[in-house]
């Protein structure tokens, strides 16, 4: 075998398509049964689906053209206009499951329900020992989240956490109105620490969530019940309540040795402002196919360059989230009011649009790690 992959999410099963485009013997394995179904509020920017070797349009069910944002459940709405589709609403239960077949139609071999024990690095590659059996091969891409076997296996200390509550209301109950919320995602800003509450429009329902720091875990059920009586809904009509963990990656933390990478959330990348985690993990998988791809091809002795690979293309988008982290919990009328200038609100839309680029100066990047560093701090223990 040339490639393990653990985990079939986002991460792991558009790297294994490109491994296996390229020609690579891939194994995929995951100890669920697909099609099964994880807490996300479901959403891919433009932004990330441009990172896609394919198109997700057959489990794509609604399509956002307006982002309406407001502050602490009162005064105005600001209307974010991405002049054009900004976000794809889908369901984790179908595009996980659609992005595995799409990983098999170009030869990967899935394996659903092996759960993986342990995983022995060694100087030529990788030994997985599942319930099944001994899997070995060149390379390894980690991607069964933060808490999986794989980040342990390369030593990762704990990442920071927020955390999010989430569920779905169905078409019919009360307080749902599919008018209102049919292109339209709404934002609520200033109302959990740490985090926002949203709605987001989806084909027979909506997901109504909160998100936050860590140490809002034991407060969550009343924000979300706020965030429902506020819009009219009443809580126990949420179906596949559900609470979760958002891995944050801490500076300095590994996601690479010799052999073995880390994508998505296996290696923390979520974007600590909105909480999103597809655009990291579309990003990081497609550096991990290309890493992994030059060792297969000989053309690397080993996966060290997937670090610096993977700062190029997310250290900016991370440092500019951690910057507007800070100034909406600083001050919140400032971010309203600059997303209330028509600049603002174009530049807003275009980053979510945008096609990304990867950045190599040195001197851009060492800004970067200055400007996350800055936010971190000054947000506190809880960005830590």
């Amino acid at each position: 075998m040339d490639v393990i992959v653990v985990g079939a999410g986002p991460a792991g099963s558009t790297a294994a398509y490109r491994l296996a485009e390229r020609g690579a013997k891939v194994v995929i394995l995951d100890r669920q049964r697909f099609p099964r179904d994880k807490p996300c509020g479901g959403g891919v920017t433009l932004r990330g689906a441009s990172v896609l070797p394919f198109a997700i349009d057959p489990v794509v069910e609604r399509v956002v053209t307006r982002m309406d944002v407001r502050m602490g459940y009162g005064g105005p709405v600001c209307h974010v206009d991405g002049e054009g589709a900004m976000v794809y609403m889908t369901q984790r239960s179908r595009l996980d499951l659609f992005l595995a077949e799409q990983a098999v139609s170009a030869g990967a071999d899935f394996r659903d329900g092996v759960r993986v024990r342990d995983i022995a690095l060694r100087p030529d590659g990788v030994e997985v020992r599942t319930d099944t059996g001994v899997i070995a091969a060149r390379a390894m891409v980690g991607a069964d989240g933060c808490n999986g076997v794989s980040a342990r296996a390369l030593g990762v200390r704990e990442h920071s956490y927020a955390v999010a509550m989430e569920g779905n209301l169905p078409r019919g109950a009360a307080g749902y109105d599919d008018s209102a919320w049919r292109d339209a995602a709404l934002l609520e800003f200033d109302v959990v620490p740490g985090g926002y509450g949203w709605i987001f429009p989806k084909g027979d329902h909506v997901n109504v969530g909160v998100g936050g720091y860590l140490e809002e875990g034991p407060r969550m059920r009343d924000h979300l019940r706020r965030i429902c009586e506020v819009h009219g809904i009443t809580i126990g009509d949420l179906e596949h309540v559900r609470g979760h963990r958002l891995p944050i990656r801490r500076s300095g933390t590994p996601v690479a040795t010799h052999r073995m990478v880390l994508a998505g959330d296996a290696a923390g990348l979520v974007d600590p402002f909105s909480g999103d985690g597809m655009y990291e993990a579309f990003t990081s998988s497609r550096i991990a196919a290309r890493t992994i791809g030059e060792v297969l091809d000989g053309t690397a002795a080993d996966c060290s360059a997937y670090p610096a690979r993977l700062a190029g293309a997310l250290g900016p988008h991370v440092a500019s989230a951690w910057a507007a982290k800070y100034v909406i919990e600083k001050a919140p009328w400032l971010m309203f009011g600059l997303l209330r200038t028509p600049r603002v609100r174009r530049i807003v839309g275009r980053r979510l649009r945008a096609e990304p680029r990867e950045h190599t100066s040195e001197r851009g990047l060492r800004i970067s790690a200055a400007i996350t560093r800055a936010s971190r701090r000054g947000l506190g223990p809880s960005a830590a």
